[in-house]
């Protein structure tokens, strides 16, 4: 089966090309195997193209990365780019001395490496798309998929272009990626700790981050776990969720969250081997909840936006899972229930916080697996598909 014909559209292709109407440089990051090689290549298909990976074409741009782009003239398209840092400044150059946007478009898999030589030689020059894996709607506009099955295989474009199981999937993935790039990026020497820390991490997902019990347990130093954690973060495998804070004078959490990118991934990382073991497992809520909150992040990054959520949580342990400030006038407080029964109760927290911001009922959404979406007492009950399929 080739990867063309089984091509799932993304929505990042137009806003990519949005911004190359506006700025000389488009770099293109996002985790390893998200499908950027597939976007750069169709989003502009006009462009030449030039992969770094090749070791040939790689020694002749770090040689002579004058003469490479004397030979490649823009518009072009550079994948890899982290490879070679003596192409950047010559890049930013050439961009200056020509006229008009769109000349360049960076791609690269390394991502705390491709963002360091941008950060140091195209400030002000370049915009930075994050290509995260398949949301949900891309998936379901284009593969027979419910979101049960989406949530438990997760949104890696492989998964669904050739049809691989998910444990051969990520078993590569994580031996490959996250050891090689990963640890090996950090001077891991020995990959079984590094494992057993993924793992810790995992099963923190949807908790206050405690990075000294998160150390502890990993038999690393609180300093070793924090780098970690940042490495795993710029390379889109993990984020921290930071605490909504306020003006108000209560005394609000200052710990972080942990989530994953992807739960295809992140259940992997729990041993969790089929969807009916997600179904019947104690971390269906934790999994459910990173589900919602990262396909939240996805609607906004694809869309070209910078995502600003968040969680609530104060010291007398009122609490909301996610609280969506992308858009300051409408920011919107979302409790995330794994339940397929509803129940008013879920949303109790929602109405307090909800008056505390004065953020109206209508953007107060319970989101669960129940079935039909209502107007509740101060809030909306939304079942999960039709909120995240909604316009």
């Amino acid at each position: 089966m080739g990867s063309q014909d089984n091509y799932i559209p993304r929505a990042m292709e137009k806003t990519s090309q949005e911004i190359a109407n506006w700025l000389p440089i488009v770099s293109v990051t996002g985790p390893r195997q998200s499908g950027k090689s597939t976007l750069v290549k169709r989003a502009f298909s006009d462009y030449s193209y030039v992969n770094l990976e090749d070791a040939q074409t790689r020694a002749w741009v770090q040689n002579d990365p004058i003469g490479f782009l004397s030979t490649n003239p823009a518009p072009l398209i550079v994948d890899e780019a982290q490879l070679a840092p003596e192409l950047f400044s010559q890049i930013q150059i050439t961009a200056d001395e020509l006229s008009g946007q769109g000349h360049y478009v960076l791609s690269g898999s390394q991502n705390f490496l491709l963002l360091k030589q941008i950060s140091q030689s195209l400030a002000g020059r370049v915009g930075i798309v994050r290509l995260l894996p398949l949301s949900f709607p891309e998936a379901h506009a284009a593969r027979a998929i419910t979101l049960d099955q989406f949530m438990f295989r997760g949104g890696y474009p492989r998964l669904y272009n050739v049809d691989i199981p998910e444990r051969i999937f990520f078993d590569g993935y994580v031996s490959t990626y996250v050891e090689r790039d990963i640890a090996g990026y950090l001077g891991v020497r020995n990959i079984a700790t590094f494992r057993r820390f993924l793992a810790l991490c995992a099963q923190s997902t949807g908790n206050l981050l405690n990075y000294t019990r998160l150390a502890s347990d990993t038999d690393i130093s609180t300093a070793t776990a924090r780098s970690w954690l940042s490495i795993l973060e710029s390379s889109y495998i993990a984020f921290r969720l930071q605490p909504y804070f306020t003006n108000m004078r209560k005394r609000l959490t200052k710990m972080p969250k942990l989530y994953f990118y992807d739960t295809g991934l992140l259940c992997y990382l729990l041993g969790i081997e089929s969807l009916d073991q997600l179904l019947a497992s104690p971390f269906l809520g934790a999994v459910f909840e990173n589900f919602v909150i990262v396909e939240v992040m996805k609607r906004h990054s694809n869309a070209g936006e910078t995502p600003h959520l968040f969680f609530y949580r104060d010291d007398s342990k009122v609490e909301v899972d996610l609280v969506d400030a992308t858009h300051a006038s409408s920011t919107e407080l979302i409790e995330v229930k794994s339940s397929q029964t509803f129940r008013s109760e879920f949303g109790r927290h929602l109405q307090k916080v909800g008056e505390m911001l004065d953020i109206p009922t209508e953007h107060r959404f319970v989101v669960s697996r129940a079935a039909g979406s209502f107007a509740a007492q101060g809030f909306q009950a939304a079942n999960v598909q039709d909120w995240l399929l909604r316009n």
